[in-house]
């Protein structure tokens, strides 16, 4: 008899080389399917530039679907009014009831109260816009995730509204609390006009003024470059606080609600993209092809490796 060979062994045939990965039903081995699922959390992870008319197309679609639900939350006025009792109570509890008498401080310097009244209509708009704009063009890279950040936090804000009707300090029955916007008559109440009829008036847990100011505070706190810049965005929250308090629209624990909405935002966004959401790269990695970037691996390396025959 000859030599042992490949093909024999003491007379019997060899093993046929073990495969380094199951075959899958479908005929993709375990490797395969492995870079597949790397190749997708990747991608996914990849930031891309953001397209300039889907954002004003998504920003419009999203506040204005967000304004109609948070709109059409049942105006359960005795639960809203119990609620604000039952905060009311609790805070006394914890000798924290200071809005009563920062509501009353405040009202009587006439430039700052109204100076407040315009703020908190106008401000909780024009900052966030603001930010955004300045994302997209200064930091593309990182606009995406943050903006993502923004809307999670809006929409378990509507959870809120629903599950928690809360009446603001101003609209309780005994509180005597001041309606700031009424006693000045400056415009932008929610409570005024036709506008009291198109919003909801016990939509005040959480607070959205705190979720989007303290967004913008720590989005300009971490990105801007001039610390001067870097101090009012870390100022902005506080200035925000001050002013929900002052004109008696939220209670402090509604700020705490907000706070705690940005921050499961957050939460989520870290977890889709493994980082926090400004140590993601500032610009965008180079566009790559859908198929370029899920294309299994051949599975004859060696054909593609070899240099053609002229």
């Amino acid at each position: 008899m000859g030599e042992p060979n490949a093909k024999t062994m003491n007379g019997r045939p060899a093993a046929p080389p073990r495969s380094t990965g199951s075959t899958a039903p479908d005929g993709a081995s375990s490797e395969e399917r492995t870079d597949f699922w790397h190749a997708l959390l990747r991608r996914m992870r990849t930031p891309h530039r953001p397209r300039f008319w889907f954002e004003l197309i998504l920003i419009a679609v999203s506040y204005k679907t967000y304004s109609l639900i948070r709109a059409a939350v049942p105006d359960q006025a005795d639960v809203a009014l119990g609620h604000a009792d039952s905060v009311w109570s609790f805070e006394h509890h914890l000798h924290l009831a200071v809005e009563h008498g920062v509501n009353h401080a405040v009202n009587s310097v006439t430039w700052l109260i109204v100076g407040m009244n315009y703020y908190y209509a106008t401000l909780h708009f024009i900052i966030t816009i603001g930010v955004l704009v300045w994302l997209y063009f200064a930091h593309p890279g990182r606009y995406g995730p943050a903006r993502l950040v923004l809307f999670c936090t809006t929409w378990l804000a509507l959870i809120g509204f629903w599950a928690f009707p809360l009446a603001p300090p101003r609209l309780m029955v005994g509180g005597n609390f001041i309606d700031t916007v009424r006693v000045h008559n400056t415009w932008g109440s929610m409570s005024q006009g036709s506008l009291s009829k198109v919003s909801n008036q016990y939509a005040a847990m959480p607070s959205m003024h705190i979720g989007w100011s303290l967004w913008c505070g720590l989005t300009v706190a971490m990105l801007a470059k001039p610390l001067w810049v870097r101090i009012i965005g870390a100022l902005y929250p506080l200035f925000t606080l001050s002013v929900i308090i002052s004109t008696g629209n939220h209670f402090w624990l509604d700020a705490v609600g907000g706070v705690v909405c940005l921050a499961i935002g957050y939460s989520i966004v870290y977890v889709i993209y493994g980082k926090w959401v400004y140590r993601l790269p500032r610009y965008p990695e180079n566009s790559v092809s859908a198929w370029r970037l899920f294309r299994l691996p051949s599975r004859d390396k060696t054909a593609v490796d070899q240099p053609r025959k002229p």
